[in-house]
């Protein structure tokens, strides 16, 4: 990730200001607000603002004066109740403000959870930066056999650097056209004296999906969490993931004990139908079961085993 003179001058300028405040604030969080964390080789992603801690969600659970009790234990103890009951509310009190710099086909699939407010970076008035995101070797997969959504064996050879070759090429093909079309390189000089250039709105059309875009992304807690709870994930994308890996660890800076709660019992945690609670029960009692008295799928029967390691029994 490089940042510009201008963009590091700014983050430095709002790392300066001293506010005083009569909100609380959570001090891990303090330390790195409005700091770009690298993420995958042009992004990052920056906390710009937050409202409310742990305490906040305490305060909301009780519908209190104050902000939370004086053992933290106590508060620990409640907000662990409610992850553990699905009593969600609280945490919604609890907002947090991203600026997050990514490639265009990630943000599309970020944008399908649509539980948060958006401001995203207009290429229908700006021109978009001339950086394109290019996976490392290691990223570098076939199409899975088994999995539609997935990645199968890593490519190797000439056959990795083939692809890194295409992608990087059309890339910058397509920015040069881009470029040529606006009548406009990406440092603002002209390129034809005498041309007139494509409205940005329609130049942008030619751009490949791996050219960095960038917004400001609001939510509140609760939603953060269950965005996380499906990116962080080992199933999720690579690339989203790396994302959510690191919005996790500013979610341990900022909430602490909701952090712990969440990986505890939503992260860690297993959910298990009744049909899959029944047959735990029988298991535990020593009986013999089945898949075939068991009521369940082979799909779900094999999750359920796997969960619980017991990959003796799986189909």
């Amino acid at each position: 990730m490089k940042l510009t003179e201008e963009q590091l001058k700014e983050i430095k300028d709002q790392q300066a200001q001293q506010n005083s405040t009569k909100r609380v604030v959570a001090p891990e969080l303090e330390k790195i607000l409005f700091e770009a964390i690298p993420i995958l080789d042009h992004g990052f992603i920056r906390v710009v603002d937050y409202m409310g801690d742990d305490t906040s969600i305490v305060q909301a659970a009780r519908v209190s004066y104050g902000k939370g009790t004086k053992k933290v234990s106590t508060d620990s103890g409640l907000i662990k109740y409610l992850m553990r009951h699905w009593h969600s509310t609280p945490f919604e009190m609890c907002e947090i403000k991203y600026h997050v710099k990514l490639p265009i086909f990630i943000a599309r699939q970020w944008i399908r959870h649509r539980t948060a407010n958006v401001n995203e970076y207009s290429a229908r008035y700006s021109i978009l930066d001339k950086e394109f995101y290019l996976p490392k070797s290691e990223h570098l997969a076939a199409q899975s056999q088994n999995n539609r959504q997935g990645r199968g064996d890593i490519l190797k050879g000439e056959q990795a650097k083939k692809v890194l070759e295409l992608l990087k090429n059309d890339a910058e093909q397509t920015y040069n056209n881009y470029e040529t079309m606006l009548n406009e390189k990406y440092d603002g000089s002209v390129i034809n004296e005498e041309g007139t250039g494509l409205a940005r709105e329609l130049a942008r059309m030619n751009l490949t999906l791996n050219t960095y875009t960038q917004w400001y992304w609001k939510t509140d807690l609760l939603n953060l969490m269950n965005f996380l709870r499906l990116r962080a994930d080992h199933h999720a994308q690579y690339e989203i993931r790396a994302y959510a890996d690191a919005m996790l660890d500013t979610l341990k800076k900022w909430v602490p004990i909701t952090f712990e709660a969440f990986m505890d019992y939503r992260v860690g945690g297993v959910e298990v139908s009744s049909k899959g609670k029944l047959v735990l029960n029988r298991i535990i009692k020593g009986e013999k079961i089945t898949i075939e008295d068991s009521g369940l799928s082979k799909r779900e029967w094999n999750e359920l085993m796997i969960s619980f390691n017991l990959n003796d029994k799986v189909i």
